[in-house]
């Protein structure tokens, strides 16, 4: 049941509560937790050639040399820090993989097609740098098909759209990296677990909503995005996280459920995208092994983990989220669609920026142990293979 907690409190009450000592959260909030059952991802159904059905996020990655879709060298809206070539990355293997589903071909990426058929649109990306990440992957992939197009780019924070002009597609990225909305009283960030707030009113005017969410509900010290959670009227310095990812994603789905015209908007929620942080998640899959022996994390891996499983033997806390987005996504009254790209992203330990990210000084790229990006991806690179899965949802 959701806590109630009236916005009509005083100003000096709100001080007060602020004041209190902040209490941790309860176990009693989350030990339910380990009785969700998984959902299984919602995909389209391609027919395969010996007529079986074909399940888009279960495969293999092959290698093509017809890949990339773009070059970064030809598409200037890439930020620094997702573009590899440009920062000096000696190897270009990584661009050279394409996603190939259990007995089916994945449709190859048509951008005029996309354009033609979104003509009028606004498509939505709404989270993270995740998010952004695939937003600007979208935009590079359409570009590479209309390279004489008229365009225009609107940047700002936290909406930035860019728009294929000859078409009236507008493709928008919204940062709110929780979905729900974090206010700041007397300097301190409040996140509100309970309200979306007016972040939503951007939202109810695209005609597709890809959402995002997930990294930034770990991150602790420094990276943590809030100083006090909001929960049923009180307020603590931290509370359990799958605790909290699930009350925001719960805000988000009644959201989504009351606010939107699934009539007119396609709604769907980008499953999390996994980082490679940790050597031994692979290292013990099967006896595998990588690419460089001697660091501990994406610094150095040129190739992906062969097969198409990533049961790393040890459950990932990507996994343990994902549990949570699963059970609200398949509670919502009409469930959005589910991109599951966590698990085959998760065999692409060598597409992460690691040290040739723009955003790092030489000092840094020569401490990979701590500097190297193992979060993002490159660009070109693997949220290419996203938006083609997204192009697939949309029109097969």
């Amino acid at each position: 049941m959701a806590f109630l907690f009236s916005q009509s409190c005083s100003f000096f009450s709100l001080l007060f509560l602020l004041s209190l000592q902040c209490q941790k959260a309860y176990s009693s909030f989350h030990h339910h937790h380990n009785h969700h059952k998984h959902v299984h991802y919602k995909k389209p159904i391609l027919q395969a050639k010996n007529h079986s059905t074909c399940s888009l996020f279960v495969g293999t990655w092959v290698h093509d040399e017809s890949y990339p879709f773009y070059q970064s060298s030809s598409c200037e809206i890439i930020d620094p820090e997702f573009n590899c070539q440009r920062n000096g990355r000696p190897d270009s293997d990584y661009l050279k993989y394409r996603w190939k589903p259990l007995n089916c071909e994945l449709p190859r990426f048509n951008g005029v097609e996309f354009l033609v058929k979104m003509k009028g649109k606004n498509v939505m990306f709404v989270g993270d740098s995740l998010g952004r990440n695939q937003w600007q992957s979208l935009i590079c992939m359409l570009s590479a098909a209309t390279p004489h197009g008229q365009t225009q780019l609107v940047g700002g924070d936290p909406l930035s759209t860019f728009t294929f002009l000859d078409y009236g597609v507008k493709i928008s990225f919204y940062r709110t990296p929780f979905l729900v909305e974090v206010d700041v009283v007397q300097g301190k960030r409040i996140l509100r677990l309970e309200k979306v707030g007016k972040n939503g009113d951007t939202w109810k005017s695209a005609h597709v909503l890809l959402f995002n969410t997930g990294h930034w509900w770990t991150h602790q010290g420094s990276l943590q995005g809030w100083d006090y959670v909001e929960l049923g009227g009180k307020y603590y310095h931290d509370i359990d996280r799958l605790v909290a990812l699930e009350r925001g994603m719960k805000t988000w789905a009644n959201w989504v459920d009351t606010n939107i015209d699934r009539s007119r908007t396609h709604v769907l929620f980008q499953a999390i995208s996994p980082t490679h942080y940790n050597k031994s998640e692979w290292n013990a899959a099967g006896g595998r092994t990588t690419s460089v022996m001697t660091t501990k994390n994406c610094y150095g891996e040129t190739s992906p983990i062969s097969g198409r499983t990533t049961n790393f033997g040890e459950e990932t806390y990507t996994h343990q989220q994902m549990r949570v987005v699963d059970m609200v996504i398949r509670e919502m009254r009409d469930p959005a669609y589910l991109l599951g790209i966590t698990k085959l992203s998760a065999l692409r330990k060598d597409a992460h920026p690691s040290i040739y990210s723009g955003e790092l000084s030489p000092l840094q790229r020569a401490n990979h142990y701590h500097s190297a990006d193992c979060s993002h991806w490159c660009l070109p690179g693997l949220p290419d293979t996203w938006n083609q899965l997204l192009y697939v949802a949309l029109f097969y």
